[in-house]
């Protein structure tokens, strides 16, 4: 049973990764059959979701194969400068990062000083991030979503109203959407499997369990 949460990522992620380009160009990957001729003869076309590795006879062979090859290339700054334009907007937007955060973090009995902590982000950065004069990246968000526990519902309203989603495509996305789903927040067992799948750019504090 140890570390059986590592076996349930390596199958949620097989069904849920869809870089079909990256995928199909491992070695062994068998490209299925994506055309049928449908009962009344017309040619149809099959899901593209049939070409993930779930799908593969071989899977455990070729995951092995995929992550062999990993590295994280989704390194960013924590922040981003808004436009004057985007400042102006955000004076009259019901929802933005900043005026959403207290709602999300109220949610988990946090506060924007206590999440700040547990990132890897200094704390004046921080700061203009949390009253909106700084906008945070997708990493940013994605690891305080991790470090403060919010639920699925949460992250991704809070990824939405920065502009993101969780993408299928993204290793990262893909590997954080299963923690969040699974809701993992455990440091040991949160850090094998980013780990497992080389995400490392994520601004989580390494003493984040005792912030």
């Amino acid at each position: 049973m140890e570390q059986s949460y590592i076996t349930a990522l390596d199958e949620h992620f097989c069904a849920r990764y869809s870089d079909y380009v990256r995928i199909s160009a491992l070695e062994g990957y068998k490209m299925p059959d994506m055309i049928t001729i449908a009962s009344d003869g017309n040619i149809v076309r099959k899901e593209s979701l049939r070409m993930r590795l779930c799908y593969q006879e071989n899977c455990a062979e070729l995951l092995a194969k995929f992550k062999k090859g990993l590295a994280d290339t989704d390194f960013t700054f924590s922040f981003l400068f808004p436009s004057f334009a985007d400042r102006v907007r955000d004076k009259f937007r019901k929802y933005t990062f900043a005026k959403y955060l207290p709602v999300v973090l109220s949610h988990g009995d946090e506060t924007a000083e206590s999440a700040g902590k547990k990132l890897a982000i200094e704390p004046k950065f921080w700061q203009k991030i949390v009253r909106g004069s700084l906008y945070p990246e997708k990493n940013t968000v994605l690891a305080l979503a991790l470090v403060c526990r919010l639920s699925p519902a949460d992250a991704n309203n809070l990824l939405g109203v920065c502009g993101y989603t969780l993408a299928e495509d993204n290793v990262r996305d893909v590997v954080v959407g299963y923690l969040l789903e699974r809701g993992i927040f455990n440091e040991r067992m949160r850090d094998d499997c980013l780990a497992e799948y080389k995400i490392t750019n994520l601004p989580i504090a390494r003493d984040a369990q005792n912030a």
